[in-house]
């Protein structure tokens, strides 16, 4: 299957609410997650090859940016039923094994990834301290490979912008990644 490129960003456009159960049996509200300086929100899965490449990076930065001020959620949105892999136990699992500083939540019925628009994983949603969409972009050039030393960590330098002046870069590359797996 080819990889997938979400559409460029839409400025300002505004956070859709959700409220979505979590690897940590919590519930979490978009106002929840939310960050003084900002929100990233992430969609990814446990076995997307693009995921699962970049995983180690994206906890990385996800942990440095919630050290400065921006909220930070993933959620998995593919169909478990098909892909049991991306059930809740399975998600459980992955956030432990990898660390995550940040809730992994379940969004089982699909309607937050279809209210967001998500196309892939992983797919990022980097909104400003007042819910308006300031990147969709991608992690890194290196995609899914080894990050080259002289990759520029693309999403974590956005959102630090969007964290200090409330506005994200206006060249943003699309992320690329596995399709949602749709009911």
């Amino acid at each position: 299957m080819p990889a997938l490129n979400p559409p460029v960003c839409d400025f300002d456009w505004p956070a859709p609410a959700f409220l979505l159960p979590a690897t940590d049996g919590k519930a979490y509200a978009l106002s929840d997650v939310a960050g003084s300086n900002g929100t990233l929100i992430m969609f990814i899965c446990n076995h997307c090859p693009y995921v699962v490449g970049v995983i180690d990076r994206l906890v990385r930065d996800a942990g440095e940016l919630q050290s400065n001020g921006v909220g930070v959620a993933a959620i998995c949105s593919n169909d478990a039923e098909m892909y049991p892999q991306d059930g809740i136990d399975p998600m459980t699992d992955f956030a432990r094994d990898h660390g995550f500083t940040f809730p992994y939540l379940h969004d089982e019925d699909q309607s937050v990834a279809k209210a967001y628009g998500a196309v892939c994983t992983p797919d990022f949603f980097g909104f400003n301290a007042v819910g308006g969409l300031q990147y969709r972009g991608r992690l890194d050039a290196a995609g899914r490979m080894n990050r080259p030393s002289e990759a520029e960590r693309e999403l974590f330098h956005a959102m630090i912008q969007v964290a200090k002046t409330g506005q994200g870069p206006l060249e943003q590359v699309p992320s690329m990644g596995c399709s949602i797996k749709w009911r």
